[in-house]
């Protein structure tokens, strides 16, 4: 019985925690805007302008799903305080195991929860749109650039997150040169925006027959989809357009046509493409999208007054300082030279399990430790 009554005192002691997330999910100011929002849906012209209408339907399944995290955290506190005390109350000790696990899962989806609620900027909700460059060095870090794309598009599904190659550049024998995929989901970018930076990996080479140890770098981009409707104005003088063949895998329509975009903004030297839609129209609004997002991210990061601010941003892409290592060789281990976390288990990071490097990035930011 000690162990259980030691567990309901652990469960109520987190009683004023729960009860401040509350306020800290904005419950009440989003139910508020919620209302406001479904009003609006019953206008009988509301479906006339289609682009509005989908804004604002998912500020409004946006609204509901944070609405229902915090209601579903008020029922795991209680389904695990209920058990808890059901167990003392009848003297049965062969339910502290379900009443730890119930207690367990509660602890975890409060922790969840609360990093979410770190995620206030003003396009953490949005979709996030990655892009990866291999570094110098050929086909070992073109290699690592696969290995990246393939890392992330895991992360994604372990979190129910949809994901979409945009453009993607094999590389000359192995792996790609670049690729940029969309990942849509909530709080996407929120949580993906701390892997931008320099990624560097450290093994015994693949390629190499003399079997000696290769230090790889690859540089990932991460920015939020931004929809059309924003104060983003780009002249078509700003513009340098070129249509391409597409290549990789994407059936007979893809090889046959010119349909491929890519766009060079002149001003500061961004390149965007786009060549896995199906027609050179589609192709070519998403890769306005991918630069407007760019424009803005990239404003938003330098804390500039306006888009012509932005000057040399080609630099961006240059190798800097990496953000995190990833070691095959002599031991193996992963680690963020921002928070300092690290993992062992090199396996399970390059299948997708990130969550922690992202968690200590986020709780970092958070208390003003990196900025």
């Amino acid at each position: 019985m000690l162990e259980l009554d030691e567990l309901k005192l652990q469960i109520e002691g987190l009683k004023s925690q729960i009860d401040d997330m509350y306020e800290a999910c904005g419950v009440e100011k989003n139910t508020a805007e919620l209302n406001e929002l479904e009003k609006l849906t019953a206008d009988n012209n509301f479906w006339n302008d289609t682009e509005n209408s989908k804004v604002v339907l998912k500020k409004i399944s946006d609204l509901k799903n944070k609405i229902s995290a915090y209601n579903t955290l008020c029922e795991k506190y209680d389904d695990a305080l209920t058990i808890t005390e059901i167990a003392i109350d009848e003297n049965d000790e062969s339910l502290y195991t379900d009443a730890k696990q119930s207690f367990d899962e509660m602890v975890s989806f409060y922790e969840s929860l609360k990093l979410e609620t770190l995620l206030n900027g003003e396009y953490d909700s949005s979709n996030a749109i990655i892009t990866l460059h291999a570094g110098a060095g050929g086909t070992e870090a073109q290699d690592w650039a696969l290995m990246l794309y393939r890392m992330y598009t895991r992360w994604s599904e372990r979190h129910n997150f949809k994901v979409k190659t945009l453009d993607i550049l094999d590389g000359d024998e192995a792996g790609i040169k670049s690729a940029s995929i969309l990942i849509e989901g909530t709080n996407a970018y929120g949580f993906l925006k701390s892997e931008s930076g320099v990624h560097r990996l450290v093994r015994i080479s693949p390629f190499d027959s003399s079997g000696r140890r290769h230090t790889s770098f690859a540089s990932l981009e991460v920015m939020p989809e931004i929809e059309d409707d924003t104060d983003i104005v780009i002249s078509d003088d700003e513009l340098k357009i070129d249509t391409y063949r597409a290549s990789g895998a994407g059936g007979q329509h893809v090889n046959k046509t010119e349909s491929a975009i890519r766009i060079t903004h002149i001003p500061t030297g961004i390149i965007v493409a786009c060549q896995n839609e199906r027609s050179q129209h589609q192709n070519k609004d998403m890769a306005m999208k991918m630069l407007r997002s760019k424009l803005i991210e990239i404003k938003e990061r330098e804390h500039l007054e306006k888009i012509e601010d932005i000057k040399g941003v080609q630099k961006e892409i240059a190798w800097g300082s990496q953000i995190r290592s990833y070691v095959f060789m002599p031991y193996t281990m992963a680690k963020d030279h921002r928070t300092g976390f690290e993992m062992g288990n090199i396996d399970a990071v390059m299948d997708g399990d990130l969550d922690g490097f992202i968690n200590a990035y986020l709780k970092a930011l958070s208390l003003g430790e990196i900025k």
